[in-house]
Formats: structure tokens, sequence, C-alpha cells
């Protein structure tokens, strides 16, 4: 049986062995929108749209934000 090969490209089981102290930043958009103080109530409009609406566009901007950060801090560079 041959030596794997240091160039061939990751498989599913491979990266899915990723234990990266960064994968917990993948809960914070899961878990801020479930909590209720944050679109409990009508004000602060923000150009006429309340408080819950213009939060749904912001956990949408905050869910990529922390998934790209994530996937920069973990990705495997070069010979790493």
């Amino acid at each position: 049986m041959a030596a794997p090969d240091p160039e061939a490209p990751l498989t599913a089981s491979s990266r899915a062995k990723d234990k990266s102290p960064w994968n917990w930043l993948l809960l914070v958009p899961i878990v801020v929108p479930l909590v209720p103080a944050f679109f409990n109530g009508d004000s602060p409009r923000l150009f006429g749209f309340p408080r819950f609406y213009w939060l749904q566009l912001a956990y949408i901007v905050l869910g990529v934000a922390t998934t790209t950060v994530v996937y920069q801090l973990t990705k495997r560079r070069g010979d790493r």
C-alpha cells in the first residue's frame, strides 16, 4: 500500500478532524438572535424600520462576518 500523497487535496474525513478552538465562534450567530432582549421593542428605528426588521439584517451580516473570520483562521496554508 502506497503512502498518502502530501500534495493530494484534503478529503472530507480529514477536514472533519479539525479541532480548532476557533470553530466555537460559529455559535455566536446562532445564540445572539435567540436573545429576546435584543429585539423586544419598537425603537430605535433605522430609516423608519422598527428594530426587529433591521436587526434581522444585522444578524445576517454577523453570521457572514463570523463565518469568514473562522474560515480565515482555520484554513490550512501551504505546508502548515
